[in-house]
């Protein structure tokens, strides 16, 4: 894979104990963005772009489920293990041969799992948000993105939150530090290019001042 423009998708947590009003860990708007998130996996596979299909499994003995989470998640039936009708996606969200799928132990899909290894592996500059929910599992995402020098767009139909109050709040803080909120007409118009390289740019900065010195 070319990959031109040195980019990532990343959907995150699209799985029935998130999308279905049965589930306690429902969030009421991320069935809606379900098409959404479909159109713009092909525009991402149009485009030669990485996909990484990163989940939320928990163990049945619940051992790893977070501490203000367990008491929901034993009342709700003790969901999101692995095989259960909770982890599951939707037919149109399911990975493909050639894409990635990880799993994440809480709401950063880069805390403890391979995936910055990874993406560096790849030569990845930008990696590219959608997926629920936009408080929570998008916006540590986007934080931990951009504490490692990546360039972080988040797609604003494709995200979710349990209110448009709550979801609105979380794009304006994430374009607050410097991430870029595209709609899928945005990802349809992105070539190589469009989006800078900042952390390239300072490099080459610090590099140009240090030959100056010498």
């Amino acid at each position: 894979m070319r990959n031109p423009t040195k980019s990532a998708f990343l959907l995150i947590d699209m799985e029935y104990g998130f999308l279905s009003p049965n589930s306690i860990h429902y969030i009421k708007g991320a069935m809606a963005t379900i098409p959404a998130c479909e159109k713009a996996i092909q525009i991402a596979r149009r485009k030669q772009i990485p996909i990484f299909f990163i989940k939320r499994h928990y163990r049945a003995d619940g051992s790893d489920v977070e501490c203000t989470r367990y008491e929901s998640w034993v009342k709700g039936g003790r969901s999101m293990c692995p095989g259960s009708w909770g982890a599951q996606e939707p037919e149109g969200l399911l990975p493909q041969p050639g894409d990635y799928t990880l799993i994440k132990p809480r709401y950063s899909a880069f805390f403890q799992t391979e995936l910055d290894l990874i993406l560096r592996r790849l030569g990845v500059r930008t990696v590219i948000l959608a997926g629920t929910t936009t408080p929570n599992c998008i916006r540590t995402t986007c934080y931990d993105a951009n504490a490692l020098d990546y360039n972080v767009v988040v797609l604003s139909e494709c995200t979710s939150s349990q209110t448009e109050q709550i979801q609105q709040a979380n794009l304006f803080d994430m374009a607050q530090i410097g991430a870029l909120i595209w709609t899928l007409d945005d990802l349809e118009r992105y070539e190589p290019g469009t989006v800078p390289d900042l952390a390239a740019a300072i490099r080459s900065d610090l590099l140009f001042e240090r030959e100056n010195d010498v």
